[in-house]
């Protein structure tokens, strides 16, 4: 992965067909690992926390300023299919500088926040970002969105 990148982890897709997230319905949450992890789509069955075989939330940057632990809540995410594509849109992440957040942010990880916390996407943020140093915006592309599965 390169620096923007997103992926979603092999399991995901699996996840998907056994109908074990509601990408609008549901709570997702976008969280920071500092660089003691490197999140990969074939890792076995992720999870932000305990449950599945890969806890992520192990290497969770230190929580404080205006970064909660457990990251950030996405609101109003949307579905919509173009051109035989899935496009997921979570809304945009903007979190304002502060003294006392994480300066050590690698990779972003998005989990839906039921019970389970399965992951659903990894970001990698190209290098660690200083979230003391300046605000921090994530927008999913150009389009407001990340697609995923084959085009028909």
């Amino acid at each position: 992965m390169a620096a923007g990148d997103v992926d979603n982890p092999q399991q995901f897709y699996a996840d998907i067909q056994q109908a074990l997230h509601d990408l609008e319905l549901g709570t997702y949450k976008f969280a920071f690992v500092t660089s003691a992890i490197t999140p990969a789509a074939n890792d076995p069955d992720p999870r932000w926390g305990a449950g599945g075989s890969t806890d992520y939330s192990t290497a969770e940057v230190t929580p404080g300023g205006n970064y909660a632990a457990g990251g950030v809540t996405l609101l109003n995410p949307t579905v919509t299919l173009v051109s035989g594509r899935g496009r997921t849109d979570f809304g945009d992440v903007d979190i304002v500088q502060d003294a006392a957040n994480p300066n050590n942010a690698r990779w972003a990880i998005v989990y839906n926040d039921d019970a389970n916390k399965r992951v659903t996407h990894i970001i990698d943020l190209g290098s660690n970002i200083d979230l003391t140093s300046g605000p921090f915006a994530w927008s999913w592309n150009t389009s407001g969105a990340h697609e995923i599965g084959a085009a028909a």
